[in-house]
C-alpha cells in the first residue's frame, strides 16, 4: 500500500469556498441554538420543562450518531475520495431538515407538538446535519497534509462559519417578520425555506470546488482498502489518542458556550429593556470573531496552537467579567461582548487545525489513521454541547420560574438570565483553560510528522 501525503499547496479559491461549508452549516445550527428555544416556547407553546428534555433526549442520537458517521465516512472508499461524495449526497436532504426544523403543523393536537418538535430535531441535528458535517470536517484533513494549509483552510472556516453566524443573529427576526407575524409557526417555516435554498447553493459549490489530497490508495482504490481497517479497531485506536479526548472536550465546552447564545432574546427583553437589541447582541457576539480570525494565523505563527488556544481564553475571561460586572449597562456590554469575540477567534481557528494534527499523532502511536471518527469531535461538540448549552439554558430559566410571555420576570428569572449569559460561561472558560495545559502535541509534532513520512517512504519501497 502507499499513501498519497502531497503537501502541494492549496489553491485560494478552493480555500475560500471551503468556508461555504461551514456557513451553511451556520444556518442551521447557529440559527438552531439562537433561536429554536423560543420557537418552542413562544410560538409553538411548549414550556420550557419540554424544551428542556427535548433538547436533552436529543444528545443521546448525537452522541452515537457523530461517532457512527465518523466510521462511515473512514470506511467510504470513492476515486474522489472519502468525504466529498457525503457532501453530494446529502445536499437536498440538509435543506428539507432545515425546514422541518422549523416547522409546526397547526393541524397537530396539543399533545402531539411537542412529540414532532422532537422527532424533526433529531431528524436535522442528529440525523442529516451529522451526515453532511462530519464529512466536511474530515475534509480538512484529507484536503493537505501541510499543518500550515490546513490552519489556511480553518480561518477559511471560522471566517465564513461566524460571518454566517453573524448575519443569521441579525437578520432573522427581520426575515420572519417580512413573512408575516413573529408569533406565526409559518413566518418561520418561511425563513427556514430561505435559508434552505441558500444551503443547497453553498453546499453544491463546495462539493465541485474541492479535493482530497490525503487518501489512503492501493493500486486499485476500491471498498475492501476502506474496509481492511475494523471500525473497531478505529474506534479502539481513537481513545488510544490522548490528545484527541483533550480536544473533544474542549470543543464540547466551547459549544456549550455557543448554545447558551438562546438566551440572547431573553437578556435583550429582560435586561436591557429591548428586545430589538438582540439584533447587536448577535452580531457583536460574532463580528469580532470574524474580525479576531484574520489576525489568528499570524499568531499562530509565534506561538504554539495550546498558547493561543490558552490567551483566547483568558481575552474571553476579560471580555464575559466586563459584561457580569456591569449586565444592565448597555454600552459595557457591548464592550464585553466585543473583547468576548476576539478571545474566541483564536480557539475558533486553531482548534479545528489542531484535529489534523491530532490526526497525525493518531497514525502514528497506533498505525491507524482515523480521519473521519477524529473529525467527528467537531460535529459531536458542536451538536452535544450547543445541545447540552440548550438543556442548561432551559433547566436555569425553568428553575428561575420564567413566565413565557410576561411583561416582567421575577428577581429568581433575572438572575437565571444573567447567570446563562455571563457566569456560566466564565466557569466554562475556566475549564477549557486547565484543559489546554494537558496538551503538549505541538511541540512533538514535527518529529512525528518526519517519522510518518518516513514509513509512508519504506512502503513505497516494499
Amino acid at each position: 500500500m502507499t499513501k498519497n501525503t502531497s503537501t502541494t499547496k492549496v489553491p485560494l479559491g478552493e480555500k475560500v469556498t471551503f468556508g461555504f461549508g461551514n456557513l451553511a452549516a451556520n444556518l442551521m445550527i447557529t440559527t438552531a441554538n439562537g433561536f429554536i428555544t423560543y420557537f418552542y416556547t413562544d410560538v409553538v407553546g411548549l414550556t420550557m420543562g419540554v424544551v428542556g428534555s427535548i433538547l436533552l433526549f436529543a444528545r443521546v442520537f448525537d452522541g452515537v450518531s457523530d461517532l457512527f458517521m465518523g466510521a462511515v465516512v473512514d470506511r467510504t472508499a470513492t476515486a474522489t475520495g472519502k468525504a466529498r461524495p457525503w457532501i453530494k449526497r446529502m445536499v437536498i436532504p440538509y435543506a428539507l431538515a432545515l425546514v422541518l426544523l422549523f416547522t409546526s403543523p397547526s393541524f397537530l393536537p396539543e399533545g402531539m407538538k411537542a412529540i414532532y418538535a422532537f422527532i424533526t430535531y433529531v431528524i436535522a441535528l442528529a440525523g442529516v446535519y451529522t451526515m453532511t458535517m462530519v464529512p466536511y470536517n474530515t475534509l480538512m484533513g484529507t484536503t493537505s497534509s501541510d499543518s500550515k494549509e490546513r490552519g489556511y483552510l480553518s480561518t477559511s472556516r471560522t471566517l465564513f462559519g461566524f460571518g454566517g453566524a453573524f448575519l443569521v443573529n441579525g437578520a432573522v427576526l427581520k426575515i420572519v417578520e417580512s413573512f408575516g407575524q413573529v408569533t406565526a409557526a409559518s413566518s418561520w417555516t418561511k425563513m427556514a425555506a430561505t435559508f434552505a435554498l441558500v444551503s443547497v447553493v453553498l453546499l453544491t459549490v463546495l462539493y465541485k470546488n474541492s479535493n482530497e489530497r490525503v487518501l489512503e490508495t492501493s493500486e486499485a482504490l476500491g471498498a475492501d482498502q476502506a474496509h481492511k481497517v475494523s471500525t473497531k479497531d478505529n474506534i479502539k485506536a481513537l481513545f488510544q489518542n490522548k490528545y484527541w479526548v483533550i480536544l473533544i472536550l474542549t470543543m464540547l465546552i466551547s459549544f456549550i458556550v455557543s448554545g447558551l447564545g438562546g438566551i440572547n432574546i431573553y437578556y435583550a427583553q429582560y435586561i436591557l429593556g429591548d428586545v430589538s437589541k438582540v439584533a447587536i447582541i448577535g452580531m457583536l457576539s460574532f463580528a469580532p470573531i470574524i474580525a479576531g480570525s484574520l489576525i489568528v494565523p499570524f499568531i499562530m505563527a509565534k506561538l504554539s496552537k495550546r498558547a493561543v488556544m490558552i490567551l483566547g481564553n483568558i481575552v474571553m475571561l476579560i471580555g464575559t467579567g466586563i459584561i457580569a460586572l456591569f449586565p444592565t449597562n448597555f454600552s459595557m456590554v457591548i464592550v464585553g461582548l466585543v473583547i468576548r469575540g476576539l478571545g474566541i477567534a483564536p480557539g475558533a481557528v486553531a482548534g479545528f487545525a489542531m484535529l489534523g494534527d491530532v490526526a497525525d499523532y493518531g497514525e502514528w502511536k497506533t498505525g491507524i489513521r482515523s480521519d473521519g471518527l477524529i473529525f467527528s469531535a467537531a460535529t459531536f461538540g458542536e451538536k452535544v454541547g450547543s445541545g447540552i448549552g440548550g438543556l442548561i439554558l432551559g433547566v436555569v430559566m425553568s428553575i428561575g420560574g420564567y413566565v413565557a410571555g410576561a411583561a416582567t420576570q421575577s428577581v429568581a428569572t433575572i438572575f437565571a438570565i444573567k447567570a446563562v449569559f455571563a457566569y456560566i460561561p466564565i466557569i466554562l472558560s475556566v475549564l477549557s483553560i486547565v484543559l489546554m495545559l494537558f496538551y503538549d502535541l505541538d511541540k512533538n509534532l514535527p518529529q512525528i510528522v518526519k517519522e510518518i513520512q518516513a514509513r509512508h517512504h519504506g512502503d513505497d519501497q516494499d
